[in-house]
């Protein structure tokens, strides 16, 4: 039979798993039903130490806030049901105004399901809600966005209402009562949907097209997670940990590029079958230990991937030639069969990597008794972790436009990593962080992302090896600019700034960021530093003539004049400040971005990174 090498792990895992007395393939004993397309690891139940560390981490996941209070989640079901007479009232509005019969509008009807962190059974304390509308043939997806959208924002209850059509999974976000709600849409080939109707059933994806396909499965996959793991509540209790730890760790954001809700889910889902008899203290470790040893792009999958006749494609790069550039591929179990992490790139999954092997090396040392497991924890220090990164500010004019114009530029974010990866051939890496901050000085709607740049290590740099990178940050700009709800006061900014110039503000309050003294970095002129904190006065206030609210940058040309803007440099120059470049001492790999002074990205490495400004 074919083991679990062929899917993901080699000769080394096996010896490690040897190593650790772990059964593996023959040696394994028949489990009474086999959980996933391998036999299990291990049949190994937990020892009295197993159980202690249980115990202990049990307790540290209730101290770390993470289950919420009975009052809350009573408070969610009753937005549950509101939002379902809601929803019903509008189908059967829409089936009286389409001059349906009395009796298809005593019948018309909607059902909600839930699906994400929620359907799982792992949300936490203020959690949003990924909620799962169904409704009949003749209501389709523009009804969603116009009509219903139109009754929740005339309702008290709804705040932050947040229509995003044009999504990969289309989706109106709002507040419920304070309950935050991700509402998807899906209109099935049924006159009357049924309240008790099963979603799992494939014969509700007949005669649908592709974005109902992927919010139908949003449900389909949570359920069969649940149905392929051996212990629900083991499952539950590990997800919860490694979820709270993702985040922790600045790996958890599907849009970045990194894993999101469903992915964590499926990666545990898949060590849960491989050792159906632990429980979480040895899961958490186990997991550490298969994905520190997985060989990418070997795919994880819960079941064989199933072939339906509804004509939808599935994962196969046999057959797909597009399928065989995924990184880290994550099947979902539910038909159609697709890769749940195709966002993955190659720098996002070096970040994942790393972030294994700390939890690798940590559950180690807990299982030594050699730490507790807060260590495991240990919130990443993204900013004391590279020389350079770029800094990209979002401002606009209200914060209802800079909710809207941030979600857009957040998920172009991960375009940009793609295009430096491509144009520096891999050799430049970049690690997007996955939070938001926002500089409490500023009077304009203001939010701010960084990604930490470094040079691909081991490679080999030829000396005066020199890249550009200003298209590239021009094309992303003007792919952020394409936002077709673009609003007077929206703008995007991207810039340089050097560890020891990272804004306080992105800091706990009382924290002393390490500012390790370095020789070798120049410190930036005090016109320059004033130019940088001059662009960013009157951002997003914007001018009024005629009474009407005017963009104060108004062409392309001077928008991306704020963008950083990358030159090579391989020549001498003899003034600055004239449009002339800097000479620069070679040193192997070297990324010049405007007329900054030099700063070493690594060893053998020289970034020059800069900003013009339209003041």
């Amino acid at each position: 039979m074919t083991q679990l090498w062929l899917l993901g792990l080699g000769r080394e895992t096996k010896l490690l798993f040897s190593i650790c007395g772990i059964m593996v393939g023959s040696e394994a004993l028949p489990s009474p039903r086999q959980h996933g397309v391998t036999k299990p690891l291990s049949l190994a139940g937990p020892s009295d130490a197993d159980l202690l560390r249980t115990k202990k981490l049990n307790k540290f996941l209730v101290d770390a806030g993470l289950y919420e209070i009975k009052e809350e989640a009573a408070k969610r079901v009753e937005v549950l049901g509101r939002i379902k007479q809601i929803v019903v009232d509008w189908v059967k509005q829409l089936t009286r105004l389409r001059g349906y019969t009395d009796q298809m509008v005593e019948d018309a009807n909607a059902v909600i399901f839930t699906f994400g962190s929620y359907r799982l059974g792992v949300h936490g304390p203020g959690a949003d809600i990924d909620t799962l509308c169904v409704g009949p043939s003749y209501v389709n997806r523009d009804d969603f966005f116009f009509v219903l959208h139109d009754m929740l924002s005339g309702m008290e209850e709804v705040t932050e209402l947040q229509p995003v059509p044009d999504a990969h999974v289309p989706v109106m976000k709002f507040k419920f009562d304070g309950i935050c709600i991700d509402l998807l849409y899906a209109s099935i080939s049924l006159l009357v949907v049924p309240d008790d109707l099963d979603i799992s059933d494939d014969s509700v994806l007949y005669d649908v097209d592709e974005p109902t396909v992927r919010s139908l499965n949003g449900c389909r996959v949570a359920d069969q997670i649940l149905k392929h793991v051996p212990n629900v509540e083991h499952f539950r209790t590990t997800l919860r940990c490694l979820k709270f730890w993702a985040k922790k760790r600045g790996v958890y954001s599907n849009v970045t590029g990194f894993l999101g809700g469903v992915n964590w889910a499926l990666l545990v889902a898949r060590v849960c079958q491989f050792y159906p008899n632990a429980i979480p203290s040895m899961l958490v470790s186990r997991f550490f230990r298969v994905y520190t040893q997985w060989r990418w792009p070997n795919p994880v999958m819960l079941c064989s991937i199933q072939q339906q006749e509804l004509g939808f494609a599935v994962w196969d790069p046999r057959k797909n030639p597009k399928d065989r550039t995924h990184h880290m591929p994550i099947i979902t179990p539910a038909y159609p069969c697709m890769n749940s992490s195709y966002n993955v790139s190659t720098s996002t999954l070096r970040v994942m990597t790393e972030q294994f092997l700390f939890g690798n090396t940590i559950c180690e040392e807990i299982e030594l008794n050699k730490a507790q497991w807060h260590a495991l924890f240990e919130p990443y220090m993204f900013f004391e972790s590279y020389r350079n990164y770029l800094q990209v500010d979002i401002v606009a004019g209200d914060c209802d436009d800079l909710r809207a114009w941030k979600g857009w530029v957040e998920s172009r974010l991960r375009q940009l990593t793609l295009m430096i990866e491509r144009d520096t051939m891999g050799k430049l890496q970049c690690h997007p962080y996955p939070h938001e901050y926002s500089d409490p000085s500023k009077q304009c709607s203001h939010s701010a992302f960084f990604m930490g740049l470094q040079r691909k290590q081991g490679e080999v740099v030829l000396e005066g090896q020199q890249f550009d990178i200003r298209g590239t940050v021009d094309e992303f700009r003007h792919s952020v600019n394409m936002y077709v709800f673009w609003r007077p006061g929206m703008e995007i900014y991207v810039s340089h700034v050097r560890r020891k110039q990272i804004p306080l503000y992105v800091f706990p309050e009382g924290y002393k960021p390490c500012r390790i003294p370095r020789s070798n970095i120049i410190n930036p002129s005090s016109e320059e530093e004033a130019s940088r904190k001059r662009k960013y006065e009157g951002i997003g206030n914007g001018i009024k003539q005629n009474g009407l609210l005017k963009r104060q940058s108004v062409s392309p040309r001077n928008r991306d004049s704020d963008s950083v803007s990358p030159v090579i440099v391989n020549h001498s120059c003899a003034e600055e400040g004239k449009g002339k470049v800097f000479e620069v001492q070679p040193k192997g790999l070297e990324l010049v971005v405007s007329s900054r002074p030099v700063v070493e990205l690594e060893q053998g490495t020289v970034i020059r990174l800069g900003v013009t400004s339209t003041a």
